[in-house]
Formats: structure tokens, C-alpha cells, sequence
């Protein structure tokens, strides 16, 4: 007879290795010949514009560590390279959310800056890691970092939101208002077809009526997204989702959004886990379309949307 504990051991690590395939893509290395296409792929700016547009890629993450941060960066810096319309500086240090900092950007770019959990404050992670202040002080100068970029918004500045950095400050009212919403959860990842609100909208341009198919993980949100006061662009119909967590009362889900915020423009994409979607032309057109809209460069109808129950 065989070994019960042998047979149970093998068991396990073969439900394990399927549902860990299940759930992810594997991780591409970042190589010249990665680089190389991914660079044939940059697309030409919507907008034409002479001046270069300087901006902050912020980076960090204490949370979950995205393995796609570093192919997002390359991503940008070479949209800095072969358009000459921007200027990107990436950055680590929660010093760069000083507000004589921020003033030097055009926009801000949350690159998956995850912040751990329960807390989920970035700026609180990123004191208390690298800092010898006291739970007092980390919380006072937390809220003043996370203040200082909310004004720079309101101010006029530009917010560009990747993928998981939508939870940078997942508790904070103020924050999830500024954003158009916080991270309630995610389903296993899968392939999924997400869908233009709008086919005729300038921000969805790329997607020629087409939408995007791609494997990513299925992201719905909560606090702000329900007062629905952003323009959404792209959505994934919900019943077309595995292993949803409860029925919504609406079939549709929206992933990708622009608004304002006081005098400044925000931008969020869910789509972008994985840097496989980066092959993908269309969606590399998406978002530099979205950073030449939170530039100022790019004018599009930002106006909010009507709540679905008001319709």
C-alpha cells in the first residue's frame, strides 16, 4: 500500500501548482529583446505638443509587490524616449510628495504603489519602514503627504492611477473621491473582454470599437465608485465573471475612468496586471492617451456620469 502521507503531499502540491496557474501569468523577464519590442510598440502622442511634459512615476510598494512595477517603468521611460513629450523621473521616496516637489510635475504617476493591509496607507508604510519617528509623528506627517498630493490635484496637477495603486490610500473618504473609488476585491485572474462605455469617446480611441481580451484580474471597487462621479471608458460585464463574491445589483463594472478633481484630471486603469497585456499596441495607445489627458495635453468629456438608479 502506498504511503497515505506521501499520496496526500502530492495531492496537495497538484491543486496547488493548477490553481496557482489558474491564477497568473508567468513573470517576463525584463531583457534587451524585451525592451526592444516593447519599444517598436510605442505609439505616436494623440497631441502634438511642444512642450515636454515633465512627470513623476512613483514606484513604491510595502504591500503586494506587482511583478509588473519595473515593466510599467520601462514602459514610461520609453514613452519619454521615442515621443520627446515627456520627461519622467521615477521615484521611491515618499519625499517626493512634498508639495515643493510635486510642484515641479506636470502629473503624478501611482505606479501599483501598494501599501500593506489592514491599514492600507502607503504613506504611513513608507514612515514607519524607513523612519525612526513615532507612531504619532508617522500618522501626522502620513495625512499631511496624503493632503499634500490631494491639493496638488485640486490644484491642477495630473494623476494617472496603474492598476493596484488604487489602493494607495484604499480607507481614506478624502482619497477615494479624489480617485473615483477604492478596491473592494478581485476574482482569480482570467481572460476577460473588456469594453468601451463610450466607442466614440477620445480616451478609447485605440480600441476601435473593439474593446481589449486579456488576462487580468477582474477588479470592482467600492466608497466613491458608488457616487459614480467620474466618466467611465472601459467595463467588463460582471455575469461574464468566475467566482464573483456576490450578485451586484448592476451587470456592469467599470475598470477604467477619467475626472476631475478641482482644477487638476485623474485617470485610472484597472487593466495592466500583467506586462504580457503590454504586447498589445492598442492598449499602449490607452495609456498615453491617459497621461496626455491628466497632462492637460489631450481635452476630452470628463464630465460625471449619471448614477445607473437615476437613469
Amino acid at each position: 500500500m502506498k504511503n497515505p502521507t506521501i499520496l496526500i503531499t502530492a495531492c496537495i502540491f497538484f491543486a496547488t501548482t493548477l490553481f496557482v496557474q489558474s491564477q497568473s501569468l508567468e513573470a517576463i523577464k525584463i531583457t534587451d529583446e524585451w525592451v526592444s519590442k516593447l519599444e517598436k510598440n510605442i505609439p505616436t502622442p494623440t497631441i502634438k505638443t511642444e512642450k515636454k511634459r515633465k512627470i513623476l512615476v512613483f514606484s513604491k510598494a510595502t504591500g503586494f509587490d506587482h511583478w509588473t512595477i519595473p515593466h510599467n517603468i520601462e514602459l514610461l521611460k520609453l514613452f519619454g524616449k521615442k515621443t520627446n513629450a515627456f520627461e519622467i523621473h521615477v521615484g521611491f521616496d515618499i519625499e517626493n510628495f512634498d508639495k515643493k516637489k510635486l510642484k515641479q510635475f506636470d502629473a503624478v504617476v501611482l505606479n501599483n504603489a501598494n501599501p500593506t493591509g489592514p491599514k492600507r496607507d502607503l504613506f504611513h508604510d513608507l514612515l514607519k519602514n524607513y523612519t525612526s519617528l513615532t507612531d504619532k509623528e508617522i500618522s501626522e506627517k502620513a495625512a499631511m503627504y496624503e493632503q499634500n498630493l490631494i491639493n496638488y490635484v485640486k490644484k491642477g496637477g495630473g494623476l494617472m492611477i496603474l492598476h493596484g495603486a488604487i489602493v494607495v490610500q484604499n480607507n481614506s473618504d478624502a482619497f477615494s473621491k479624489m480617485t473615483g473609488g477604492s478596491f473592494d476585491y478581485h476574482p482569480k485572474q482570467q481572460e476577460m473582454h473588456i469594453k468601451e462605455v463610450d466607442k466614440n469617446h477620445p480616451l478609447v480611441q485605440a480600441f476601435k470599437g473593439k474593446g481589449l481580451t486579456h488576462v487580468d484580474e477582474p477588479y470592482f471597487f467600492n466608497n466613491a465608485y458608488f457616487d459614480y462621479n467620474f466618466r467611465p471608458l472601459l467595463y467588463f460585464e460582471v455575469d461574464k465573471i468566475e467566482e464573483i463574491r456576490h450578485e451586484p445589483t448592476d451587470n456592469i463594472n467599470y475598470v477604467a475612468w477619467i475626472k476631475k478633481h478641482g482644477k487638476g484630471r485623474v485617470f485610472y486603469t484597472s487593466p495592466s496586471h500583467n506586462a504580457q497585456s503590454l504586447e498589445n499596441p492598442d492598449l499602449l495607445q490607452f495609456l498615453m492617451d491617459g497621461l496626455q489627458y491628466v497632462t492637460g495635453d489631450l481635452k476630452a468629456d470628463d464630465s460625471p456620469m449619471k448614477s445607473p438608479s437615476t437613469k
